[in-house]
């Protein structure tokens, strides 16, 4: 980064924060009226915006665009929330494009992945450790998330707002998960469904089993079949290329709508809790992702400068699906081969949510703490565990969280109106740990790869290489 990057960059934050200052002082002055103080700030924060601009310019790669578009997204949020919140089309026209993507990039991957592999035994195991390591580090997240408020406390002392009733009435109670519904779920009943339904565990069920199958045919049979998802995967990653060129403006989109509906001031209330969230997510990533790493000797530098588009895509847009093709590309650029890529990925979405499971810890206590229910380390414990269950296979289920929390509650008779207080700040927590499950399955790709010893070994693919680079 040369010196004038450097310098958009500084005047960009110190703007901002200059900004934010005068903001703060024309709001204690003037009790929230218009002042000559407020319209400095607003002038000041959008010349740091426009410095951030000019430094996405120089820089002519989509990561600043999408950094800066988030920027500006977040300020026209707090300046224009009535214009912000009209750009949520633009947010969802992105999450189209990249939903459109995911079952057939999936589907062509792991096919090619695993019936071009020839060796079904190393896919069973690739399988095994890929869910040993999921299994550890999200059990590591439930006790860092339970940890953190039981020291925080943030629940104690809650005074619900007086449309938590009205909040509640609007919600439907889904129903608790069985083990044997978490299962079932798994295995699709038909594979247009699947994909219309964004069920990517289901599709990636059907794949694997499907590879199994056109692996045992004869190569005469076979090579026809193997060619079309060849050809299939490449023009889904292309696909991915050209749909990026639009990230920035639908992540701008998404974080203006965010900020514009929700505004700030609901951090007063509930501020204690995003923090202990945030907190926590912090240390999970230092205390066991980064030893994690460390262990598996994964290239750290590399690994973060790779997962940095994903992550603030997840980040900006709540969505892990948004994310997801570009961080598959991402990781078969830093030496991931594709097979191990299009097989943990999908898989972590269901088995390794280590951001969501940390979120169900921290929310469940906190429910407990709010409604005055005092509960034993015995009974957090057995809590711990049930959530280890039910959080296992709700991606693609719409608010997956709510439906374990809703459940969770009912299991252990606590209230529900803490829940539907959370409710209010729960799209800033969604962003957050939305983006440890992405950092976390890009991460449990690089160690599954390192653990079989294939990290690095596999030329990137041309398409691919292109797409990251741009």
């Amino acid at each position: 980064m040369g010196r004038k990057d450097f310098t958009a960059i500084a005047v960009g934050v110190i703007a901002l924060g200059l900004g934010a200052a005068l903001q703060f002082v024309s709001l204690h002055a003037a009790a929230g009226a218009q002042t000559p103080l407020h319209t400095a700030g607003v002038l000041v924060r959008w010349i740091g915006v426009l410095s951030l601009c000019w430094f996405g310019i120089r820089r002519k790669s989509l990561t600043p665009w999408i950094f800066v578009a988030m920027v500006a997204g977040a300020e026209l949020g707090f300046d224009a929330p009535h214009v912000a919140t009209q750009l949520k089309v633009f947010s969802d026209i992105f999450l189209r494009l990249i939903k459109t993507i995911v079952a057939p990039l999936i589907l062509a991957t792991l096919v090619v992945g695993i019936a071009g592999h020839g060796d079904i035994k190393s896919v069973g195991r690739m399988g095994v450790k890929a869910l040993v390591y999921f299994e550890v580090v999200t059990t590591l997240a439930l006790a860092v998330g339970l940890i953190a408020i039981n020291v925080t406390k943030a629940g104690v002392g809650l005074t619900f707002p007086a449309n938590a009733a009205a909040s509640a009435a609007a919600i439907t109670h889904p129903a608790a998960q069985h083990w044997n519904d978490v299962l079932l779920h798994m295995f699709p009943e038909n594979l247009a469904k699947s994909i219309a339904d964004g069920q990517i565990l289901q599709v990636a069920v059907f794949a694997i089993i499907f590879a199994i199958a056109l692996a045992t045919l004869s190569e005469e049979k076979r090579a026809p079949v193997m060619r079309l998802c060849e050809s299939l995967a490449e023009v889904m990653f292309r696909f991915t290329n050209v749909v990026m060129f639009f990230a920035p403006i639908g992540v701008g989109a998404a974080m203006a709508y965010t900020v514009g509906g929700m505004g700030l001031g609901v951090l007063v209330n509930l501020g204690k809790l995003l923090l202990t969230l945030y907190g926590a997510l912090a240390i999970f990533a230092v205390a066991v992702l980064l030893p994690a790493a460390l262990s598996f000797r994964v290239p750290v530098a590399r690994f973060i400068a790779a997962v940095a588009e994903p992550a603030t895509i997840a980040f900006a847009t709540a969505t892990s699906e948004a994310a997801l093709p570009r961080a598959m590309e991402q990781m078969e650029a830093l030496g991931v081969p594709r097979r191990i890529v299009a097989f943990v990925i999908p898989a972590g979405y269901s088995f390794n949510l280590d951001g969501s499971t940390l979120y169900l810890a921290v929310a469940s206590i906190f429910v407990a703490q709010a409604a005055g229910v005092h509960l034993s380390i015995g009974q957090q414990l057995v809590m711990m565990a049930t959530l280890v269950l039910t959080s296992k296979g709700v991606a693609g289920v719409p608010r997956a969280t709510l439906v374990v929390l809703l459940a969770t509650a009912a299991t252990f008779n606590l209230p529900e109106a803490p829940i539907f207080v959370i409710l209010g700040i729960d799209a800033l927590m969604d962003m957050a740990r939305t983006m440890v499950n992405v950092v976390g399955n890009c991460l449990a790709s690089v160690v599954v790869a390192k653990w079989e010893g294939q990290f690095g070994l596999e030329a990137v693919d041309p398409v691919v290489a292109e797409g990251v680079e741009a």
